[in-house]
Formats: structure tokens, C-alpha cells, sequence
């Protein structure tokens, strides 16, 4: 997939290890898994906001 092997991505957690150290990569991996988490729980939710117009709200529009 888009030319990305085992070779590559060696590379690349090599240079993120480098780069942040080995003391943050748990604290980093927690916040992307809890993002996705998140992620994945707001899309399954319905909306929260209905913006689906009231009849009741029309009628009395209509009346003023």
C-alpha cells in the first residue's frame, strides 16, 4: 500500500523512538489510541442536534 513495507516502517519507528525517546512512546500511543477511541465513538453517535423544523414552530410564525 502506497510503496510502505516492513522496511519503511522500521525506519520510520526507529526515528519517532529517536525523536521522542522511549519514555514518552507509551504516553504518545495512549493519546492516539484514546483519540481514535473518541473518533470512532462520536461518529457512531446520532447528532445531538435536531434541525429538523417544528410544525408548531411554522404555524406560529405564519400567525405573526
Amino acid at each position: 500500500m502506497f510503496g510502505i513495507g516492513i522496511p519503511e516502517l522500521l525506519i520510520v519507528l526507529v526515528i519517532i523512538l529517536v525523536i521522542f525517546g522511549a519514555g514518552k512512546l507509551p504516553e504518545i500511543g495512549s493519546a492516539i489510541g484514546k483519540g481514535i477511541k473518541n473518533f470512532k465513538k462520536a461518529s457512531d453517535e446520532p447528532g445531538e442536534i435536531d434541525v429538523t423544523p417544528d410544525s408548531k414552530k411554522i404555524d406560529e410564525d405564519k400567525k405573526k
